[in-house]
C-alpha cells in the first residue's frame, strides 16, 4: 500500500491507489507517515505545519518529525449539537473567527439563544485548548512560509474551512491542507479554498465517516495532545 501512486488534478494531490477505500491506515501514526511522504518537497524547508487539535496532533508529529518541519497547533473547534457532541453546525477559531451553517441549525430546530449558547461554549473550549496546548503563546509572524494545516480527516469540511480563513485572517499567506481521509466532495470545496489539497484517501458518496479509513480508531484526548507535543520539544 505504501508504494506511492500519487495523482494531482488541479490543486488536489491525492493517492489514487487509496481513493474509495476503507481500512487503509493502520492508525493515525500510519496516516502521518503516508502524509509525510506525499509532503516530501517541504522537507527541511521554511515550512510550518499546524495541527488541528486534538485528532490532528498525532498526525502532523509524525510528519514533523520525518520532514524535519516545525509544528505548532491551529486550534478550530467545531460547534456541536446539545445532544450530539459528533455533530457540528458551525466552528470557532483561535483568532475569533466563528462561522455558522445557519441553515443546518434551522433544520434541526436551534434558536438564536442555542446558537448563542453553542458560540459561548465553544469559545470557552477554545480558549483552553489554547492555554494547554500552546501554553497561552502570543502567534508568531507567519509571514509568506509554507503553511500546512493538517487534520486526521474530514467529513463536511466546515471546521477546516475556518481553520483556513482564520489563518489568512492571522496574516499567514493562503495555507494548504492535507488530510488523510476526505470526501471527494469536500475536497473539492477546500480546493477552491485552499492553496492545494493533499488528501490520501478520497472518497466518493455519502456517508462518509473518518473512523472507516483506520483499522484502529479511538478519540483523542487534549492529555494525549499534550504529551505528543511535549515529546517533539
Amino acid at each position: 500500500m505504501d508504494a506511492m501512486e500519487e495523482y494531482s488534478h488541479g490543486t488536489v494531490i491525492e493517492r489514487n491507489d487509496l481513493r474509495n477505500r476503507t481500512g487503509v491506515f493502520r492508525d493515525r501514526a500510519h496516516a502521518g507517515g503516508v502524509m509525510a511522504a506525499m509532503l516530501e518537497e517541504y522537507r527541511g524547508s521554511d515550512g510550518l505545519l499546524l495541527a488541528v487539535p486534538a485528532g490532528g496532533v498525532p498526525v502532523a508529529a509524525v510528519v514533523a518529525e520525518r520532514l524535519a518541519l516545525p509544528l505548532d497547533v491551529a486550534v478550530v473547534s467545531k460547534i456541536t449539537l446539545p445532544w450530539n457532541t459528533e455533530a457540528g453546525y458551525g466552528a470557532v477559531a483561535w483568532d475569533g473567527t466563528v462561522s455558522i451553517n445557519h441553515g443546518l441549525a434551522a433544520r434541526v430546530g436551534l434558536g438564536e439563544d442555542d446558537i448563542r449558547d453553542g458560540v459561548a461554549r465553544t469559545r470557552r473550549k477554545v480558549e483552553r485548548r489554547m492555554e494547554r496546548l500552546r501554553g497561552g503563546r502570543s502567534w508568531r509572524e507567519f509571514g509568506s512560509r509554507p503553511l500546512i494545516l493538517i487534520d486526521d480527516g474530514l467529513a463536511s469540511g466546515f471546521t477546516m474551512m475556518v481553520a483556513v480563513a482564520a489563518v489568512e485572517a492571522t496574516g499567514g499567506s493562503r495555507p494548504l491542507v492535507a488530510v488523510p481521509t476526505a470526501p471527494d466532495d469536500t475536497v473539492a470545496r477546500l480546493a477552491e479554498r485552499a492553496q492545494k489539497v493533499y488528501c490520501a484517501n478520497v472518497r466518493e458518496g455519502r456517508p462518509c465517516a473518518v473512523a472507516d479509513a483506520y483499522q484502529h480508531w479511538s478519540v483523542v484526548t487534549e492529555e494525549a495532545a499534550v504529551e505528543i507535543l511535549a515529546g517533539l520539544g
